[in-house]
């Protein structure tokens, strides 16, 4: 479900055009229009920060790897664990799909 405070027509709008994307190329080319480089960056952080934790790794291992901030950390620790499930079900995908590319 949608959390009501974010949820509008441009927001909208903005998914749709993700859900678009056909390849990482074109991703690429999107994030680099709409984001800042470092916003681009941070999101991949938060990413690569939430899988971490999800493997069980701890905050000081997560901090060396990725040199994100102990808050940033918790933030993240705190979603995974009580957020809507985006970040386990975004894992999910993703480890679903690295097998299968082993697989080949």
């Amino acid at each position: 479900m949608a959390n009501p405070k974010l949820k509008d027509a441009s927001v909208d709008q903005l998914f749709r055009a993700i859900l678009l994307l056909r390849n990482e190329e074109e991703c690429y080319q999107f994030f680099e229009d709409v984001c800042t480089i470092n916003e681009i960056k941070s999101l991949a952080q938060r990413l690569q920060v939430a899988r971490m934790l999800k493997e069980g790794k701890t905050y000081q291992q997560v901090e060396l790897e990725t040199g994100a901030s102990s808050a940033t950390i918790s933030r993240v620790k705190r979603f995974l664990q009580y957020g809507p499930g985006g970040y386990g079900l975004v894992l999910e995908r993703l480890a679903e799909a690295e097998a299968a590319k082993r697989k080949e």
